[in-house]
């Protein structure tokens, strides 16, 4: 088992780890107050060499972010972007109820070196005790003097509030929590321009996810090199992975990145429940492509799980053993991706429904000899040819599925029944 240091995780060790009085009494803030001292240049270069990567699931360069942002703009906002829905992540949810403060040092440090003096927070609606954790740290940090006016005596001034969504998974796509954000309906916006010319007001905007902010003390207190230190070539600094399915011990674990899939899942999460064997893996969320029991050596890291088929998303292991049903995975990821569509595009709105009606039909019994052809031809109709990168992503649960377990979707549509339990769906 890897020994490694929690980071991003290490006060959530502490008793009432939410409150800012218990982050206070291990350092918290220390660093916020040394880089409001700090030339923002500095610390956007200091970002740039950490090799930090978005942790939301896009993976883009921060510090390459930061340096979009106009230096001549006279406002400028930071956007937090809490809208954590997609199947099988729950990281950011643990950081913001448990240790929220650090995230919010994460946003000052970032404001300052970007220049932007108002920040937002966008949370999705259904995390109760989130809203309210976020809530009581922000006002306990304006009462400590670390937001508002003149913070840590420097002159920068930094307002931030928190805000609710309605539900709405398209909303974890950056352009459609700015509408979100402005009152309007949760839909994608046309890129270029992007949030960081043209974002929430019509001002350049700044928008990360709570993981990737939360690394931002540390880059900054530690410095580049010791962040640059942990992981592989291309993916630097830790992870928080998720792992839920069908092993003994679901969780978040923190860990870097680079480390085998095969070591989370009987390592740390403990191994497969019920000595079961292994029979697919969902490597990064929902919206990722399957792996079969055959690839899970593959280090998590960006590079390597592309090259692999598949994509680190945002680090949500969702495990799956031998009496998983292929079929019915892939219909109920596509369930939630045709639920959730926006409708903003034909591609989108239409052929997610009709790839769930499908499976549905495969499922239950009633396929036809082309169904599965059917499928991948949606597929290669929506991929590429959608509004938003979400439509791209629907098409993986059943895409994947068919690539890995063609067999599983032929002898369904064949016998009509399901060959793991062996009776009729």
């Amino acid at each position: 088992m890897t020994k490694f240091e929690p980071v991003l995780t290490r006060n959530t060790r502490y008793p009432d780890s939410e409150k800012i009085a218990t982050y206070l009494a291990h350092g918290g803030y220390e660093t916020a107050r040394s880089a409001v001292k700090m030339q923002p240049d500095a610390i956007i270069e200091m970002v740039k060499r950490s090799g930090l990567r978005g942790r939301g699931g896009a993976g883009f360069p921060a510090g390459v972010k930061w340096g979009f942002m106009p230096t001549d703009a006279p406002q400028k906002i930071v956007a937090v972007n809490t809208d954590e829905g997609e199947p099988g992540t729950f990281k950011d949810r643990e950081i913001v109820e448990r240790d929220p403060h650090s995230v919010i040092e994460g946003v000052i440090i970032a404001a300052y070196a970007v220049g932007a003096n108002r920040a937002y927070v966008y949370i999705r609606g259904e995390f109760f005790l989130g809203v309210k954790r976020w809530i009581k740290a922000i006002a306990d940090a304006y009462e400590q003097g670390c937001l508002g006016k003149n913070i840590f005596g420097s002159g920068f001034d930094l307002d931030m509030s928190v805000h609710r969504g309605a539900g709405a998974y398209i909303c974890g796509e950056e352009t459609a929590m700015i509408e979100s954000l402005e009152g309007k309906r949760g839909s994608p916006r046309l890129k270029p321009p992007y949030p960081a010319q043209i974002g929430l007001f019509g001002l350049p905007t700044l928008v990360h996810n709570i993981e990737t902010l939360a690394c931002i003390p540390h880059i900054v207190g530690r410095g580049p090199e010791w962040f640059a230190g942990i992981g592989t070539a291309e993916s630097k600094g830790p992870k928080i992975f998720s792992v839920s399915g069908h092993v003994n011990q679901p969780g978040n674990y923190e860990l870097p990145l680079g480390i085998s899939l095969r070591e989370i899942i009987y390592e740390y999460a403990g191994g497969m429940r019920g000595g079961r064997a292994l029979k697919a893996v969902i490597p990064g969320g929902a919206s990722t492509p399957m792996l079969t029991a055959s690839q899970v050596d593959v280090p998590m890291a960006f590079e390597t799980l592309k090259a692999a088929g598949s994509e680190l998303g945002t680090g949500a292991i969702v495990v799956m053993d031998e009496t998983t049903c292929m079929v019915e995975a892939a219909c109920r990821l596509s369930k939630f991706f045709a639920h959730e569509s926006c409708g903003r595009c034909t591609p989108c709105r239409v052929g997610s429904v009709r790839l769930y009606e499908i499976l549905e039909r495969i499922r239950r019994g009633k396929g036809q000899k082309d169904d599965i052809e059917f499928i991948l031809e949606i597929a290669r109709g929506i991929d590429g040819n959608t509004f938003c990168p979400m439509g791209a992503a629907l098409v993986n649960p059943a895409r994947s599925a068919i690539q890995h377990f063609r067999d599983e979707f032929e002898y369904h549509i064949a016998n009509q029944r399901c060959p793991v339990s062996g009776k009729p769906n």
